[in-house]
């Protein structure tokens, strides 16, 4: 289960991003819901889902379209809350704590506990198209897409920072050099999150320090 500590960062990473995107994104009324609802769909693309042919499980990009899902929740949960991260936070990790294992949508109730990762994607686009999210609905896709909530985290964090790492290096200018040293910059956050501990209290702070050491300053 993701502790307090890890739900702070996220959603203070989530506030500042989109904060740097739009100064004014709490009330831009931008729809993050209709945004997951469209990574849940790609999701459901890279597990395979057609019954008429071949297809193989893509779990690492069903596994990134989880995180992008999570980016656009989080940010749809502060709104709710009107910017308050720990209230934000602890409703959170009331619902986490809860034991809740199922949904009720359209007057029927879905067990997701007891439903595959195919029909909790489609409850999950559903839900996103109603403007509506559960977060245990959605820890539970996590888990059956073979993702632990301290993966989930670290995962979150990498992009988070790699995005303001961009951002303060010039890429809105066109300025920012994606590929170091005869590698993308990804590869370069996959070695970073690679060497630090996600029980770092300052552990997104770490990780964009180390970026910037290996970034080339001319």
């Amino acid at each position: 289960m993701l502790s307090t500590t890890q739900l702070n960062t996220m959603l203070t990473l989530q506030e500042g991003m989109n904060y740097k995107v739009n100064p004014n994104w709490l009330s831009a009324n931008y729809a993050y819901l209709r945004a997951a609802m469209i990574e849940s769909v790609e999701g459901i693309e890279h597990h395979g889902w057609k019954w008429w042919k071949a297809q193989h499980k893509d779990l690492s990009q069903l596994q990134m379209e989880l995180v992008d899902i999570w980016h656009f929740a989080l940010s749809s949960i502060i709104i709710q809350f009107k910017g308050d991260i720990s209230q934000s936070a602890c409703v959170i990790a009331e619902q986490l704590a809860s034991g809740n294992n199922s949904v009720t949508f359209d007057g029927k109730d879905y067990p997701f506990s007891s439903l595959d990762i195919l029909d909790n994607l489609q409850l999950m686009t559903g839900l996103c198209a109603a403007n509506r999210f559960d977060v245990s609905l959605f820890i539970k896709i996590v888990e059956q897409a073979d993702m632990t909530a301290d993966e989930l985290y670290r995962q979150y964090v990498g992009k988070n920072v790699l995005n303001f790492f961009r951002q303060d290096n010039g890429y809105k200018d066109g300025s920012y050099l994606k590929l170091w040293h005869g590698r993308e910059d990804n590869e370069h956050l996959v070695d970073v999150l690679n060497t630090l501990d996600i029980a770092l209290p300052d552990y997104s702070d770490k990780v964009y320090q180390e970026l910037k050491q290996r970034y080339p300053t001319n």
